[in-house]
């Protein structure tokens, strides 16, 4: 009687293990999730790796390719359903871009970023970034460091300070000698142009692609700030006189101008007539010669001599 019962009891159990490996095996991978499956903690490798493929290669230099040279993996795409055996282990990755404060730290509490200008003014920094996991590089997210946005944070603000501590302004936008915290305000978006070029790299090192950097804030310390405001008001007094003074100058040269045109089409309408008076003068002479030019002056006299109460003929 004993044997039965072990094999009904054995025969239940396999039974029941293959039910809950079918109920717990069987997964989905939702439209904006990858999947990524490990058997006994290893994932399934795909020919090629980070530094050798065509996108994410050129990113890393020589000595980042030994450190980050991460392999390629198998991801499982949207859809389903999907089976996985119990000694395997599923890694759902949420790929749609996420939004991280820049003072983020998993092991400090912060509400802004210091950084040091290229005049030593210490200044705090605030802002966002946009991010999300490189689909080509879940080995580097998942496996290659312990807290990859943590590292992506690290990264972003160690280049954002360097980029703030050797920063200047060129042309007419440079600022007053020793305020370059106007320079900063004035280029954000330079800045943060800057930051999403120099960031490109992350995919690589850390399977994390930057979509955006936002440093939406730069502030001096308070008394810095009140004599930056009163700066400021200075140089928008000067610019608005210097402004003023152009125009009143251009408006005076515009006057200038036109007075002396004036002048000249007065002048040539004066002597229009003497020109044409000479011009017949001339070709009278060429044709009758002076008796001609002597007749001419006679008649015109006539008028002359009419009006005049005495006439003197000098022989």
């Amino acid at each position: 009687m004993i044997t039965p019962i072990i094999f009904a009891g054995v025969a239940v159990g396999i039974i029941l293990a293959g039910a809950l490996t079918l109920l717990f095996g069987v997964f989905t991978i939702g439209p904006t999730e990858r999947g990524v499956l490990t058997t006994f903690g290893r994932a399934q490798r795909l020919n090629g790796s980070v530094g050798s493929d065509p996108d994410l290669g050129p990113l890393l230099t020589a000595e980042e390719r030994q450190r980050y040279d991460f392999p390629l993996i198998h991801v499982v795409k949207p859809g389903g359903p999907y089976f996985k055996w119990p000694w395997q282990r599923l890694y759902r990755i949420d790929m749609t871009i996420q939004t991280t404060d820049i003072v983020w730290d998993p092991d400090i509490q912060q509400s802004t970023i210091e950084s040091v200008t290229k005049d030593n003014l210490t200044i705090a920094l605030n802002g966002q970034i946009r991010w999300k996991p490189c689909e080509r590089n879940l080995y580097g997210y998942l496996f290659g460091v312990a807290r990859p946005r943590a590292h992506v944070m690290g990264y972003f603000i160690s280049v954002v300070r360097d980029r703030i501590a050797t920063f200047h302004s060129q042309g007419a936008d440079a600022a007053v000698d020793g305020i370059s915290i106007n320079d900063l305000r004035k280029n954000l978006s330079v800045i943060n142009q800057f930051m999403e070029a120099s960031c490109k790299k992350t995919a690589a090192r850390y399977g994390i692609e930057l979509e955006a950097a936002l440093i939406t804030t730069i502030d001096p310390p308070g008394d810095v700030d009140d004599a930056l405001a009163s700066i400021n008001t200075t140089q928008n007094q000067v610019a608005a006189a210097i402004s003023q003074a152009r125009a009143d100058a251009d408006q005076k040269l515009t006057m200038a101008e036109q007075a002396v045109q004036i002048a000249r089409n007065m002048a040539d309408a004066d002597a229009a007539p003497i020109l044409e008076l000479g011009r017949t003068l001339a070709d009278m002479f060429a044709q009758g010669g002076k008796p001609a030019l002597d007749s001419y002056i006679r008649n015109a006299l006539l008028p002359l001599r009419e009006k005049a109460t005495q006439t003197v003929i000098i022989p």
